[in-house]
């Protein structure tokens, strides 16, 4: 015969008045965490107590019960409602429901109130914003339901982003497939199909990691702090229905445009609307597009023209900004450094007396019709506007003279990002321009292909101009030893610093250098020597005889700086450049990189897809990796695809510092030249073929 099970039995649950319930010291909570008593005494007060308290009667000496009860388990609830009676918005007598534990019961009270704290599961994300999106499906607002419990509104806008993520997603989340993070990476892009195909990419994957969904869910989108953005501004792109992706997980400086042909219109048509407001200057011509290419201006003839002098009202605000710096910079004169609010201020001072001090130039209204201007957008999101170049075409016809005294303006440079037939692309049999691919090689690490070193050694050669501008004793020693050598030994071979100051071209050159550091110091400085010259010849020598010591000096290592050819030419089967020219002239530029001590990593340049690590072998790629980041990092890419494996190389390699051979310098004379070591591989490889 079968045993009865027995049947157990609940405590009974009864309403006590709160006069006669009081805080057990049983209650194992003791430290404050999550909500606070304040907030869920407004919870109780809007909703009511939803859960009942666990109370035991109180005895005497003799073990009777006194008709009072502690709480041993609800503690936070009971301070609750003790500070709405506080607040008299409860009565001290109101009914409070209770669950009655009988006394003298074999559970201790520290059991109960250990059990209620620790036999309970936290709520799942997906659970809150499910309930989440219920509520706002029944008409509550995000900020109704951030009140309601005591959260931001950007937590419930969080949750709320789920909205967007695909059901399949939300189900293997569900099912603990995918970790909370990977999740929230979805949620930047409302593209069902896209986020099921990228799951199903990284889920064959061992890298699963957030940034790996979101960079691939945003491939084809520009960032919002992109030039373009900030120059046509991102309420125009979304009024002429651009859409923008935001995630509300991470930072993401403003989101992601999804929409990049309406915003290359708007830049276009922007562009294009202020070329015709320069043409109505006069000006026979007007060339506008995005970016212009490194040196478009070269092959150009100058007009001059004349500074706007400043109005009275400009020069009383001159006077008044300065004044105010100075104040300032005494106020502060002690102080280790600006609070923050100070330093923002001397920033806007600063902008605002460049602005005013950088006068606009006037020019004769006859010159203007025989000359252009070129309109394009700078770096920084700004119209960029290079006003009086004359076109070769309409030059006056002059005797033919040497390079070295064409009277251009040698700036060759206006701080743009373009590529051009000269660099970039390639011209087909049929007059069409297209990009330039450089062919795909075997694994293995190989000499770079010879267009690849040109352009870097073209980085390098920009930033050793710089370098060598900027420091007049190097510049003098250079000058000195090159005509020495000429004068007294005759050595053949190509040298590094073309003593004659003969600009040396460089129409091969990657995309990035055009608008990097180097290329701006040069400009800003070429435009200030410019600036500071007179105009005849007599007048130029009675300028620079009249100059002091360290301004000469500064000059002649700018004009010298002009000649500094650190390039690497590929060497034609006949003619031409010799090797031996080739391997002079980059032994040289090493040993002045050296004297310089040029770091390329200080000068901007950093590896990207498009300016190297899309252009060499996997291996030299994972070599890159390995090199910065260590063999584990190189290892989470080795499987990738080729351009799969270039883009995350290129973020590993973010903020690294690290530099092909062809841009490192070597730390002293004694070293071994990296730049020639480099190329000596390359001609090896030549000779055996």
């Amino acid at each position: 015969m079968a045993t009865a099970i027995p049947k157990i039995t609940l405590s009974s649950s009864r309403d006590i008045p709160f006069s006669q319930l009081v805080l057990s010291q049983s209650n194992v909570r003791r430290v404050k965490s999550g909500l606070s008593i304040e907030e869920l005494a407004c919870d109780i007060e809007r909703r009511g107590l939803l859960q009942s308290l666990n109370v035991r009667p109180v005895l005497d000496d003799t073990g009777a019960e006194t008709g009072n009860y502690e709480v041993p388990a609800g503690g936070r609830r009971f301070r609750a409602l003790e500070l709405l009676v506080t607040q008299k918005k409860l009565a001290k007598t109101a009914p409070v429901p209770c669950v009655v534990r009988e006394a003298g019961s074999a559970i201790l009270a520290e059991d109960d109130s250990l059990a209620e704290n620790v036999q309970r599961v936290a709520l799942h994300p997906l659970d809150q914003f499910r309930a989440f999106r219920a509520m706002l499906e029944k008409g509550m607002s995000e900020e109704e339901i951030a009140a309601a419990f005591f959260v931001a509104p950007a937590v419930v806008r969080q949750r709320l982003r789920l909205m967007t993520v695909s059901d399949k997603l939300l189900e293997i989340y569900e099912q603990e497939g995918m970790k909370l993070e990977q999740l929230m990476a979805f949620s930047i892009s409302d593209d069902h199909a896209r986020q099921e195909q990228v799951w199903d990419i990284v889920s064959q994957s061992h890298n699963r990691e957030p940034y790996v969904i979101r960079r691939m869910l945003t491939e084809k989108t520009v960032r919002a702090s992109d030039a373009r953005v900030r120059f046509v501004g991102l309420d125009a792109y979304i009024v002429a229905g651009g859409h923008v992706m935001r995630d509300l997980f991470e930072a993401d400086d403003g989101g992601w445009l999804q929409d990049p042909v309406i915003l290359d219109r708007l830049v276009m048509e922007k562009l294009h609307t202020a070329a015709e407001d320069i043409r109505a200057e006069g000006w026979k011509w007007v060339d506008t597009t995005l970016s212009f290419p490194w040196g478009h201006t070269r092959h150009f003839a100058e007009i001059k023209g004349t500074e706007v002098p400043l109005t009275e009202e400009e020069t009383a605000r001159l006077e008044a900004l300065r004044a105010e710096q100075e104040t300032i910079e005494a106020e502060y004169a002690q102080a280790d450094e600006y609070p923050d609010e100070v330093d923002a201020r001397l920033g806007e001072i600063e902008r605002a007396i460049l602005a005013l001090e950088e006068r606009p130039l006037a020019f004769d209204a006859a010159d203007m019709a025989q000359a252009g201007a070129f309109v394009s957008l700078a770096s920084d999101g700004t119209l960029q506007v290079e006003r009086g170049f004359v076109l070769p075409e309409d030059m006056p016809a002059e005797p033919e003279e040497t390079d070295d005294a064409d009277g251009y303006d040698h700036a060759g440079y206006d701080g743009r990002d373009h590529d051009s037939t000269g660099h970039g692309y390639q011209e087909g049999e049929d007059g069409s321009i297209s990009p330039h691919v450089e062919p795909e090689e075997e694994d293995g690490i190989k000499p770079l292909p010879d267009r690849l070193f040109t352009e870097l050694t073209a980085w390098r050669t920009l930033a050793l101009r710089d370098a060598f501008a900027s420091n007049p004793h190097i510049a003098l020693t250079e000058l000195l030893h090159t005509l020495v050598r000429d004068v007294y030994w005759q050595t053949p071979g190509a040298d590094c610093l073309e003593a004659y100051v003969r600009e040396i071209s460089m129409p091969v050159h990657s995309p990035d250098m055009p608008g990097s550091l180097p290329a701006h110091a040069l400009r800003q400085r070429n435009e200030g020597w410019k600036h500071d010259l007179p105009e005849d010849e007599d007048a130029l020598w009675r300028w620079i005889d009249g100059l002091d010591d360290a301004s000469r000096m500064a000059l002649l290592a700018h004009c010298l700086s002009f000649g500094v050819n650190a390039l690497y030419e590929r060497m034609p089967a006949y003619g031409g450049v010799s090797q031996r020219s080739v391997t002079e002239r980059l032994k040289r530029a090493d040993r002045l990189a050296s004297a310089l001590s040029l770091d390329l990593v200080e000068a901007g340049w950093q590896p990207t897809v498009e300016n190297y690590l899309g252009r060499v072998t996997k291996a030299r790629i994972l070599q890159a990796v390995r090199e910065a980041r260590g063999d584990e990092a190189a290892g989470r890419i080795a499987h990738l695809k080729k351009p799969d494996m270039a883009r995350e190389a290129e973020r590993l390699l973010d903020g690294s510092g690290w530099l092909p051979e062809a841009l490192r310098t070597a730390g002293g004379t004694e070293q071994v030249p990296v730049v020639t070591a480099a190329l000596d591989e390359g001609m090896e490889a030549i000779a055996a073929e």
